[in-house]
């Protein structure tokens, strides 16, 4: 079993919130690194959240910045939307 990656963040009313990182990767499009990962909370439908960072990963203390454009947010979505096709199309296999 893999073992999670997880850090620490402090959230808008100064608690402490420890995330899960579900993945990260470079843009060749953009030239950035991002990361998307979640605290585990649900959302109003009860879907997980998920969010997303830029970030440097050669920087020693990790600083997550804002994505501030459409074009970022979309290529993020896409995987994400990939992701959970192929993760829904493994569990409708094991089920036949």
């Amino acid at each position: 079993m893999e073992e999670k990656m997880t850090f620490k963040v402090v959230n808008d009313e100064g608690k402490e919130v420890e995330c899960e990182v579900l993945f990260t990767f470079e843009s060749d499009e953009t030239k950035k690194n991002y990361i998307v990962y979640t605290d585990n909370t649900l959302d109003e439908e009860g879907n997980t959240k998920v969010y997303a960072s830029i970030y440097n990963p050669d920087e020693d203390e990790t600083k997550l910045l804002p994505i501030e454009t459409d074009k970022e947010w979309k290529i993020i979505e896409t995987i994400l939307d990939e992701l959970q096709n192929e993760i829904q199309g493994k569990s409708s296999e094991s089920e036949e």
